[in-house]
């Protein structure tokens, strides 16, 4: 088949939505590419024309990024490249996609802690991660999270620095 592959270093630029489809999960979210460019004459790195492409990622792919991707967050992303034109209100529209087929964070900008995901458990959400009970929260609410209990140190001071060193272990969210 003759795809045309790409790979595209840029920014998380709109959350990650995420739906179940009868095929699989499929995520979408825009990914902004800024070309940089050095200046000779001021002597820095300038921001040059910025692109949006809408990437979609399939099945456990999509379900991992939806996971572990939140807007502004450097990213490789590497996939075929879709360019489609439409007709809205009178108008051509260009739309430029990329179908993911491996995406990560980008390390020269950041560290990561990788997290495999077994086949076949369930997938914890963020709330239930975060000790949250009750039912799970609609993917599509905008409303703010409602506020949840903060764990408080025993009363015992024996075991005040078990739980300081506990809570320093955890993964940040």
């Amino acid at each position: 088949m003759n795809d045309t592959m790409v790979t595209l270093v840029g920014n998380v630029a709109t959350g990650v939505e995420y739906r179940d489809t009868a095929t699989g999960g499929v995520a979408r979210f825009r990914f902004a590419v800024t070309a940089r460019r050095w200046d000779r004459e001021r002597g820095t790195w300038a921001d040059g024309h910025t692109s949006f492409y809408t990437v979609f990622a399939w099945r456990a792919l999509g379900a991992n990024l939806a996971a572990s991707v939140s807007v502004g967050e450097p990213l490789v992303v590497h996939g075929r490249l879709k360019v489609r034109e439409e007709e809205r209100e009178g108008q051509r529209k260009t739309f430029v996609d990329i179908d993911a087929l491996a995406v990560g964070h980008d390390l020269s900008r950041g560290t990561a802690a990788f997290r495999r995901a077994v086949k076949g458990e369930p997938r914890l959400t963020e709330r239930q991660e975060n000790g949250a009970s009750g039912p799970p929260r609609d993917p599509w609410d905008t409303r703010p999270e409602p506020a949840t209990e903060e764990r408080t140190p025993p009363e015992d001071p024996s075991q005040a620095s078990a739980v300081r060193e506990s809570q320093v272990l955890e993964p940040a969210p």
